[in-house]
């Protein structure tokens, strides 16, 4: 059954994510954790019925870290915050509630429903004796049929709603200090560049930024693997380094087709609090977006 919120599908047999008609990549426990949520729309969910939905009663993990990366993963594939929630609420001490509207019938069901209506009023139920032809009820129903119908064929044949976009992928920026504090806010920067650059001109270009395949350690990451998975024509990297000078920070704006750096930068990193950081970063993978991707596109 598919269920649909804002702009996102969500089909609980196959697990499957789209946002306006394009995939969206999910592992599979952070989809888990969806499902019993969307399941439960509008009700608090346990954090132990998450537990159970996730991992079973036979696995031992550290619960909560893993909980947290699967609601984090989901609201990263939503573009949703918990500090503004649009789509995930976080109930303190107790769990989490899908707070969206969800719609579960599908346009193919409603079909479904009129043909079956059409013909009961047209032949009798079960076997019956035909019914009289009453064109007072009959007709608006062809009507609606015929309605839906078209409906069915259109959204069928029509192109993803991505169809035309840039697609640019924001890879887990990695830490290569040695020094594991500086893991967290890492790769936190790369989720700030992600959320600003899905606000740059969405009707241009979509950015991934929570497929698996880009959230890799660095030394198995491959950049065709990328471009072949997610279908992304653009690809950022970062890394986090500690030089003779202190701490740096390397950007790279890498086109996926043929590997090209068409931006790569060094920027300083003033001392280990990181101070101003995360605008540096942020501001630098924007200018290398429009100066790449929306002022050549626009030529």
């Amino acid at each position: 059954m598919t269920h649909r919120f804002g702009i996102f599908e969500f089909d609980l047999d196959t697990g499957e994510l789209r946002k306006n008609g394009r995939a969206v990549a999910l592992e599979p426990q952070p989809r888990k954790a969806l499902t019993l949520l969307v399941e439960k729309a509008g009700e608090t969910v346990s954090r132990e019925e998450l537990k159970a939905a996730v991992w079973g009663p036979q696995t031992h993990v550290d619960f909560d870290r893993g909980l947290a990366y699967c609601i984090s993963q989901v609201r990263t594939a939503l573009n949703d915050s918990a500090d503004n929630p649009r789509f995930i609420q976080t109930i303190p001490k107790h769990g989490f509630r899908f707070i969206a509207p969800v719609a579960s019938a599908s346009a193919r069901g409603d079909a479904s429903e009129l043909r079956r209506d059409l013909a009961e009023a047209a032949s009798g139920r079960e076997g019956g004796p035909a019914a009289p032809f009453n064109r007072w009820v009959t007709i608006p129903l062809v009507v609606a049929l015929a309605a839906v119908t078209v409906g069915v064929v259109v959204e069928t044949l029509r192109p993803p709603a991505d169809a035309g976009r840039v697609v640019i992928a924001v890879s887990v920026f990695d830490n290569e200090t040695g020094n594991a504090g500086f893991d967290r806010a890492v790769s936190g920067l790369s989720d700030l560049v992600v959320e600003r650059l899905t606000k740059i001109d969405p009707d241009r270009i979509a950015v991934v930024g929570n497929a698996a395949v880009l959230r890799q350690p660095r030394n198995i990451r491959n950049l065709k693997t990328v471009a072949q998975q997610i279908d992304a024509d653009y690809m950022l990297l970062g890394q986090l380094q500690r030089g003779e000078s202190g701490l740096r920070f390397i950007t790279h704006f890498i086109r996926l087709r043929d590997e090209a750096h068409l931006k790569a930068n060094r920027l300083p990193v003033a001392d280990d609090t990181l101070a101003g950081l995360e605008a540096a970063v942020v501001e630098e993978f924007e200018r290398a977006v429009r100066e790449h991707v929306l002022t050549r596109a626009g030529n």
